[in-house]
């Protein structure tokens, strides 16, 4: 279990023999149902990660397929739970956030589940029918169309419309309804997008997307009501911060309710709310949260406001990217050298970049697991990890919980590998998956792990790391 900081600092001092297996079995609840060890190395979901090493070399990227079908289950699975609890009649539609990972196989394994996707841009669109054209999506799947609308989002959207798609453009603001039925001739439905207001400590205090509380009436009423062409279907209520069990979401929620029960008095053919803005995802070994209540919660607390209303209560649509995709993806470096720069800090240099493989870490401070995938049985010391790049910001500092990174000692003749892991979401898309990287810094081998029916593991290559020539190409040399 978890000992704290002062804790781990004083076991430090006290014994300073201790090996890394001791560190980690005596921080944290150590193995858990994704990490385990076997002879000493790290096993990920059974798989053997120092077997992918010496297979394919390092650094190296990879994405274990068959998490992302499990997260989803595991959802559908809390959500009906849930409606059975509450006796909550109506259904519930599992959504995508295509924006988190687009790449193929994360699109082809989250459909092979039943699924309804979310768009937020025009080239979105044009994934959505390359999919149809595979059959991975039918007619009825929905597809929820967010983002500010404009030129080719609007016509790729009305073009999908004309098609026959079930797709709900959701409005985010006064001008886009009008756009929408300019590039169409046939009725279809609509969502609206509430602009939540955003948490305290935020810069500013309503969201930019969306349309307020106080607005969404009148607009019904005005753009809507009258349009024989639009049928409002979907109010999407989005926060930011995603779904947290604190007094500022419940609160928000609550508002959204007070506006949904407001609309769908005045307008039948509203029957869905969208509670957009996913769940958090693990960034620790110590993390701790109970999905099940809150869905619970949520459903139970719709079906309340509801019910005292005298209204149906509504369809549930949920957007979950980084729970669909986050946790099914991992980095894996090894360490090149150890730079002892005073004498206090030691820098373990990792043969790749954080600024470029995982932005994130750089850009807003977000942390991951990270754990030795070897030499578990050996001593461990303090250290700080810098990357490849010439930048002082390359750098990877602290754990969520202890505000510092132990790791088995380095040893030259020995080499140590690290892996980062639940690193599937957006990594890719902000670090400029293929393009040109900070520093010319080439984009690592990325693999795909699957099970087959047997359940073995089947791993090929995705990606061959980044050359030399593809970059130069790039840069029209």
């Amino acid at each position: 279990m978890w000992v704290g900081t002062a804790a781990l600092a004083y076991k430090l001092i006290c014994n300073l023999n201790t090996k890394y297996i001791d560190l980690i079995d005596q921080t944290y609840y150590f193995p858990t149902e994704e990490f385990e060890l076997q002879d000493g190395q790290l096993q990920f979901h059974g798989i053997d990660l120092m077997a992918l090493v010496e297979q394919y070399g390092s650094p190296l990227k990879f994405t274990y397929l068959p998490k992302i079908s499990d997260n989803i289950n595991r959802a559908k699975g809390w959500f009906n739970s849930a409606f059975a609890k509450a006796d909550y009649q109506a259904k519930y539609h599992y959504c995508y956030c295509t924006k988190s990972s687009h790449f193929k196989h994360v699109l082809d394994e989250a459909l092979s589940n039943d699924i309804h996707i979310e768009t937020s841009s025009a080239f979105d669109i044009n994934i959505v029918n390359k999919l149809r054209e595979e059959g991975k999506i039918h007619k009825n799947t929905f597809v929820i169309c967010n983002g500010f609308k404009r030129d080719q989002y609007i016509e790729n959207i009305a073009n999908l419309i004309d098609s026959g798609q079930n797709c709900i453009p959701i409005i985010d603001n006064y001008e886009e309804l009008t756009l929408l039925t300019d590039a169409t001739k046939k009725k279809f439905h609509c969502g609206i997008r509430i602009a939540s207001e955003e948490e305290p400590k935020f810069e500013f205090y309503t969201s930019r997307l969306g349309i307020g509380y106080k607005n969404i009436l009148s607009f019904y009423k005005t753009q809507i009501e009258s349009n024989d062409q639009v049928r409002l279907k979907m109010l999407h209520f989005f926060i930011n911060t995603g779904i947290r069990d604190n007094a500022y979401y419940w609160n928000e929620l609550h508002k959204c309710l007070k506006v949904y029960i407001s609309l769908k008095k005045i307008c039948p053919s509203l029957d869905s709310l969208n509670i957009g803005g996913g769940f958090p995802i693990k960034n620790s070994l110590v993390f701790d949260f109970d999905y099940e209540y809150i869905i619970d919660e949520i459903v139970g607390q719709i079906k309340q406001v509801c019910d005292e209303a005298g209204v149906n209560v509504p369809h549930i649509f949920t957007e979950f990217g980084s729970f669909t995709v986050g946790e099914s993806g991992g980095a894996i470096y090894k360490v090149l050298y150890q730079k002892q720069q005073n004498d206090r800090e030691k820098w373990n240099m990792i043969n790749s970049s954080f600024i470029t493989t995982l932005p994130d870490s750089w850009a807003i401070n977000k942390r991951f697991i990270m754990l030795a995938l070897n030499r578990w049985n050996e001593e461990y010391e303090r250290v700080l990890l810098g990357g490849l790049t010439c930048d002082s910001d390359d750098y990877y500092n602290s754990e969520q919980n202890v505000n510092a990174i132990y790791l088995p000692k380095y040893h030259k003749e020995n080499p140590l590998y690290i892996g980062f892991f639940n690193t599937g979401a957006y990594q890719e898309s902000i670090g400029g998956f293929g393009g040109i990287q900070h520093c010319l810094i080439p984009a690592p081998k990325h693999i795909l792990i699957q099970r087959d029916t047997d359940g073995e593991i089947q791993t090929r290559v995705f990606k061959e790391q980044q050359t030399s020539e593809q970059m130069l190409g790039i840069l029209g040399y």
